[in-house]
């Protein structure tokens, strides 16, 4: 970063402050008037959706009302209350319970994984994606004479293997058979509905069931704050990936038809996946307390299609596993669905501009690191050299172009002297990218870097903290790189800071502070400033150096992997800017600037460009539009 990038952001920065402060009383008349606007929006949304659960409470009651009929559809295998003995279906991966009560999925077990508690414990238990203390999932279907919710009746399971299940609800006039399938070696499951004989019984509008799920995401992770920052219900509709937010309650009605919906952590998810669309889907979404053992309470009511005369069968899938971006592109082997899943993208990557530098880039050099069996922690160090590689020429390039201005500084304190008054300040700026063009130097050279390196950065700040690899991986003094390290740590909660102090971060933010000092020595000897630029130096001074304090708040709580990644990535950024300052030799370069000046003051027709060429331009304006002022006031 060199001065005319920084000086580019501190005025930006300077120009939005001054804005925003004179400005407050705007800003705080639109601030009320969008919070009553989000209030009211917000109030309403809660009433749609007390409306709907009382809907939802008022259908159940009649069900279970009905249900209790000796004579009602299905009556002999309605549910009298007690423990049912769960089915359990298992592979090497994933161990899924189905409650007979409902037929429905109650609890998952995702065998190599475990949760951090039992991570820092050394328990060999598998990790608890969900359970029915938390988790719940009904299916209603509409008859003539009543509403069949699967929850009042006991299927009775009419075929069985370790795998596989058919679980039947049987009356009379037909049976309704619910067939589960975990499939080999696999974190999707299939499941079959198919109505036998019940044609009559449904009436003829009859082409969905209502299906109503509920789950209490567990926290799995170390830090509440981190792993809740990546944890949002999230849905795929029309060919893109939405989500709710992770932050604050929200209640979201698709527009379109949803191809899948997922309750999603940081590094798990549960996904319901639907053979054909799912219709009239509300979703929402609500924070709980830190502190609670949970995340989020995420609630998914939606329509699935259904065939009363059994010719077409209905198909889910569900996918109970970790949030795996190589994995997740696997599981397109696997749908039922015509379209392609993209289960892929519930590993956020970024926006869409720096996407590409973790799908192309990235992805593959971790995997490549990953399969050579190295550790986590040598995988980032050597990734972070490898893009230290990649931006090295126009690192060098950058810092080629301040060597130049510092060379000519002694030229350029020349013009300040000449021109001392504020008021001469064109004039001054002016002559000096004159004299800058005539020794071939451009001033703009150095902002190639920063705009190759802030991508880069960006990639890697949504790369890092969604990566599962990094999960539970030990670094030096950090025993898990995806959660925060501790050097110290207290009881009480304090504000900003939390409950802990991380080495890496602390260790980034020092880095950092190095960086900074050898940015603004760089920039105190290539610039040449007028006395109101000294003071807008100072200035840019203390912010450069307030920043680190900044990152430290904000990268306190983030997880040590991340952390460690802009720590050496710093480093290496310091040792390169020290490496080139010590090899540069300032008489050598001098005297090919001299060489270069020499050879365009011998060309007649050459003539300043870019920059120079566009403030001697301007000033040009300005002096013709003096003179006809002059002009204009002697008449």
């Amino acid at each position: 970063m060199d001065k005319n990038t920084i000086t580019g952001f501190i005025l930006i920065a300077i120009l939005l402050i001054g804005f925003s402060y004179y400005n407050q009383d705007q800003y705080a008349e639109q601030a009320t008037l969008q919070a009553q606007q989000d209030s009211i929006a917000l109030v309403e949304q809660a009433k749609a959706h007390k409306q709907h659960v009382a809907d939802s409470l008022v259908a159940r009651a009649k069900a279970d009302s009905l249900a209790a009929d000796t004579t009602s559809l299905f009556a002999a295998q309605r549910h009298m209350g007690g423990e049912v003995a769960p089915i359990v279906l298992h592979n090497s991966k994933v161990s899924v319970e189905i409650n007979p009560v409902g037929a429905v999925p109650s609890r998952v077990l995702l065998n190599e994984y475990k949760n951090y508690d039992d991570f820092a414990a050394k328990r060999e238990q598998a990790l608890v994606l969900f359970d029915s203390e938390t988790a719940s999932m009904d299916l209603t279907f509409e008859t003539k004479d009543l509403n069949v919710a699967t929850h009042n009746f006991r299927f009775v399971p009419v075929s069985q293997t370790d795998s596989t299940v058919t679980l039947r609800l049987a009356d009379r006039t037909g049976t309704l058979d619910f067939t589960y399938e975990l499939l080999p070696d696999n974190y999707m499951v299939n499941l079959t509905i198919h109505a036998v004989g019940l044609g009559n019984v449904f009436p003829a509008r009859c082409k969905t069931f209502a299906l109503s799920w509920h789950d209490r995401v567990r926290q799995q992770e170390k830090g509440f704050y981190f792993e809740n920052m990546y944890s949002t219900l999230t849905y795929r509709s029309n060919g893109d990936t939405e989500k709710l937010s992770e932050q604050k309650a929200e209640t979201e009605q698709p527009t379109h038809d949803v191809d899948w919906v997922a309750f999603k952590n940081q590094y798990f998810s549960a996904v319901l996946i639907g053979g054909r669309p799912l219709t009239a889907a509300q979703l929402s979404s609500e924070p709980e307390e830190e502190g609670s053992g949970y995340l989020k309470h995420y609630t998914c009511d939606a329509e699935v299609n259904f065939d009363p005369t059994g010719a077409q069968p209905t198909q889910l899938q569900f996918y109970f596993g970790p949030n795996n971006y190589r994995l997740l592109q696997s599981m397109e082997d696997s749908r039922l669905a015509k379209d392609e899943l993209n289960l892929q993208t519930l590993v956020y990557l970024g926006w869409p501009r720096v996407r590409c530098i973790n799908r192309f880039f990235t992805l593959y050099v971790f995997d490549w690191l990953t399969k050579l069996g190295l550790p986590m922690g040598v995988v980032l160090l050597i990734i972070t050299l490898l893009l230290r590689v990649i931006v090295y020429s126009p690192t060098k390039k950058s810092y080629m172009s301040s060597a130049k201005m510092r060379v000519l500084r002694p030229k350029m304190d020349e013009i300040t002297a000449k021109y001392p008054n504020p008021e001469d300040a064109m004039k001054r700026q002016q002559e000096m990218m004159t004299l800058q063009s005539q020794y071939g130097v451009n001033p703009m050279g150095g902002c190639l870097p920063m705009l190759i390196q802030m991508p880069i950065w960006i990639a890697m700040f949504n790369f890092v903290p969604n990566a599962i690899e990094l999960r539970q991986q030990s670094l030096l003094w950090a025993e898990d790189l995806s959660t925060y390290d501790s050097l110290l740590s207290w009881s009480v909660d304090l504000p900003i800071i939390g409950n802990h102090l991380s080495l890496f971060c602390l260790l980034f933010c020092a880095t950092n502070v190095v960086y900074s000092w050898l940015n603004m020595r760089q920039q105190r000897d290539t610039m040449a400033m007028a006395p109101e630029q000294a003071q807008q130096m100072k200035m840019m001074q203390w912010m450069m150096y307030l920043m680190p304090v900044m990152f430290f708040f904000m990268f306190n709580k983030y997880s040590a992997g991340l952390n460690f990644y802009y720590f050496i990535s710093l480093l290496f950024s310091a040792l390169t800017m020290w490496y080139l300052r010590i090899t540069t030799d300032d008489a050598k370069l001098l005297a090919k600037l001299e060489e270069n000046y020499r050879k365009n003051k011998q060309d007649p027709n050459k003539q300043p460009t870019g920059l120079a060429a566009r403030l001697a331009a301007l000033q040009e304006q300005q002096e013709q539009l003096l003179k006809e002022k002059q002009a204009r006031y002697q008449k």
